[in-house]
């Protein structure tokens, strides 16, 4: 395992940044420790709720930036919704956001193989017409987004030790 460390004074500041910041530390620790980048040799070198916060985090970057069909369509579907992320989240007592990636991977199975296709610009801005049933799981996301973000930043100050040594 990586060791991810969080330089106490860094963790001071964040938290009094608020709970975005809080979150990001451990985000960009975690990042750090691997290089930068998630792989599949990378993700071995981690726990599984360092992994999870990984994963919160590409899903809140790419979902607040363009919904689930441009997560779909950069190629973070099969990472978001293959992976146990849903019972992972669950598991920290986020019942909603699980039940929403539960109904965004019955939507990615239904239309990924069309979402998941190179196109242009153009046509990528038609997938979000095309797709309508994507926009009720985006609206809650965003809707919810700060609730959850909260929620992890309360899981992550309640279980220091799962995502990193402070020094």
């Amino acid at each position: 395992m990586k060791e991810v460390i969080v330089k106490d004074e860094r963790l001071q500041q964040a938290a009094m940044e608020g709970m975005d910041a809080f979150v990001k530390v451990f985000v960009d620790a975690i990042r750090e420790a691997i290089g930068g980048e998630l792989t599949a040799e990378t993700m071995g070198e981690l726990n599984s709720d360092q992994i999870t916060l990984l994963a919160w985090d590409m899903l809140h970057e790419e979902v607040m930036d363009g919904g689930f069909v441009q997560l779909i369509h950069n190629g973070l579907g099969e990472f978001i919704f293959k992976n146990p992320f849903a019972k992972a989240v669950k598991l920290w007592g986020m019942r909603d956001l699980s039940k929403l990636i539960y109904e965004g991977h019955t939507l990615w199975l239904k239309h990924r193989e069309e979402i998941e296709k190179d196109c242009s610009e153009e046509e990528f801005m038609a997938l979000f017409e095309r797709f309508p049933e994507f926009d009720d799981l985006d609206d809650q996301f965003v809707e919810s987004e700060e609730e959850w973000m909260d929620d992890i930043a309360h899981y992550i100050d309640d279980n220091l030790e799962k995502f990193a040594t402070i020094k």
